[in-house]
C-alpha cells in the first residue's frame, strides 16, 4: 500500500474527527475538506480542493480503508482502518498523529493524543508503536533518534517506504513536549479545539453544518 499525501491527510482527519467530534461523524465532504485544510494540528498546512478530497476518498475506498454513504442531500465519509487492520483506539490515535503531523516521538504522541485517548505513560505509547511495527504488514517504522532529541522518532508506512531525505526538520528544543513553550502551545490547541467543537454544535443546531457558504479563514474547527 502506498497512499499519496492527500489520501494520508484525509485518512488522518477521519480518525481524528471520529475521536474528537463524534457528534459530527461520519463527515460530510465539506467538513472533510475543512478538516484537511485546518491551520492547527497539521504539518504541512494544506489547501486541498473539494475535487481532490473526493478523488482521495475514492482511492481510500479502493484500498478498503474508508467508506462513503449517502445521507440526505450529502455524502458522509468514515474510515474503516480499525476493521481492515484490527486496530484499537490507542493504535488509531498514534497513527492519526503521524498521518497528520509526520514523524513523532513517543512523548510527542502522548502529548498530542490527549483529545483522542489517554495513555498512562510514554512506555504505554512505546508499546503501542511496537505493536504497530510488528504487525504482519507493519504500519510504523523506527526512524532512529534525531540530533538534539532524547527519543527515537517513528512514522507511518501507509505512504510506502520512507524517504529519509524528504522528512521535515526536527523542531527546536523549545517546542518539545514538556518544555514551557510546548505546554503553552498544547493549552492553546485545547482551547481552540474546545471553541471549534462549540461552533460545530451551533452550526448543527442552526442547520449550517453542510452549508455551501464558505467558512472564513482562521483556526479551523475541530
Amino acid at each position: 500500500m502506498e497512499l499519496g499525501p492527500i489520501e494520508v491527510r484525509v485518512l488522518g482527519c477521519l480518525i481524528e474527527k471520529q475521536a474528537t467530534t463524534p457528534e459530527h461523524y461520519p463527515m460530510s465532504t465539506n467538513a472533510l475538506v475543512n478538516a484537511c485544510n485546518q491551520k492547527t494540528n497539521r504539518d504541512p498546512v494544506s489547501a486541498y480542493k473539494e475535487r481532490e478530497v473526493i478523488a482521495a476518498m475514492m482511492e481510500l475506498r479502493l484500498n478498503k480503508l474508508c467508506r462513503s454513504v449517502a445521507s440526505g442531500r450529502v455524502d458522509k465519509h468514515r474510515h474503516i482502518l480499525d476493521e481492515t487492520f484490527d486496530l484499537d483506539a490507542h493504535q488509531l490515535a498514534a497513527l492519526a498523529i503521524m498521518l497528520l503531523r509526520g514523524p513523532q516521538t513517543p512523548g510527542e504522541i502522548r502529548a498530542r493524543t490527549e483529545r483522542y485517548v489517554r495513555f498512562s505513560s510514554v512506555d504505554a505509547v512505546a508499546q503501542v508503536i511496537s505493536d504497530l511495527a510488528s504487525m504482519p504488514e507493519p504500519l510504523v517504522v523506527d526512524l532512529g533518534r534525531a540530533p538534539g532529541q532524547s527519543q527515537n522518532r517513528f512514522t507511518h508506512l501507509l505512504g510506502g517506504p520512507v524517504d529519509m531525505d524528504s522528512l521535515p526538520p526536527v523542531a527546536e528544543a523549545s517546542h518539545r513536549p514538556g518544555s514551557p513553550r510546548a505546554d503553552r502551545v498544547a493549552d492553546l490547541e485545547r482551547v481552540v479545539a474546545d471553541l471549534g467543537a462549540r461552533v460545530a454544535r451551533l452550526e448543527t443546531e442552526l442547520g449550517l453544518s453542510d452549508s455551501v457558504i464558505a467558512r472564513p479563514e482562521g483556526p479551523a474547527v475541530d
